[in-house]
């Protein structure tokens, strides 16, 4: 762990504060970092995913009656 010191936003940390459900600069900086990292990570597997043969992700008539 790093401890560093930065300046921050107050209104935009309790906007996010308010969206992530955190309480404090350090949980709700801890809070977004994690969920940009997981963001990214199922991201890339879904592009992974899509570029499997069988597939069909990417055809709006298959995808159509996924959720039926």
């Amino acid at each position: 762990m790093r401890k560093t010191t930065i300046e921050i936003d107050d209104d935009l940390l309790a906007q996010a504060e308010v969206i992530l459900g955190t309480k404090g600069i350090k949980a709700t900086v801890h809070r977004a970092l994690d969920d940009v990292v997981r963001r990214e990570l199922r991201l890339q597997l879904l592009e992974r995913l899509k570029r499997m043969d069988g597939l069909d992700l990417d055809d709006p008539e298959v995808m159509a009656g996924a959720w039926r």
